[in-house]
């Protein structure tokens, strides 16, 4: 079994009651807040190493690590192999700020975008605008809907109901 799959087998499989899963992603939000203050105090540094050494680095297991990784992957300028990553594969952690801002607000974890280090990172306005264009592509816009007496889009002139309408 790979890191990742072990990984989602705990923080998501039946292998685990309600009260594990808890426990394991109340840690796993601490942990994974204070790897996002040290990365986003200098988001143009790229930290790179192994799974093991990241984990080591910033102060946790390989496995909280690896659920990390799996998190970030979509928010880097070039993704990691997470599917089939080992303790001694090489990842690169170069982030996409506004990507893993998105990111955040679409994962509604208000505890990481709501970080003050934001505030250095991207611009107040950025902020708003990322947030306003990650709620609005949730939301599902129906067109307008062609009344039986307005006139035909077709261009005949005509109502709606004695044209294309039939």
């Amino acid at each position: 079994m790979t890191l990742l799959e072990n990984w989602r087998s705990k923080a998501y499989g039946e292998g685990t009651d309600n009260q594990q899963k808890e426990a394991l992603w109340k840690d796993y939000f601490a942990v994974e807040k204070g790897i996002y203050e040290k990365l986003l105090a200098d988001v143009t540094a790229v930290e790179s190493g192994t799974v093991k050494e990241l984990a080591e680095k910033f102060g946790t297991d390989v496995q909280t690590m690896t659920g990390f990784l799996d998190g970030i992957n979509d928010s880097l300028k070039e993704a990691n192999p997470i599917e089939t990553m080992e303790e001694d594969t090489p990842v690169r952690l170069e982030i996409d700020p506004e990507k893993l801002y998105y990111n955040m607000v679409e994962a509604k974890a208000n505890w990481l975008y709501g970080l003050p280090q934001w505030e250095s990172i991207l611009t107040e306005e950025k902020r708003k605008e990322l947030y306003k264009l990650q709620k609005a592509s949730g939301t599902v816009r129906k067109p307008h809907k062609i009344g039986r007496n307005d006139p035909c889009p077709c261009g005949s002139g005509k109502k709606y109901k004695h044209c294309c309408g039939r």
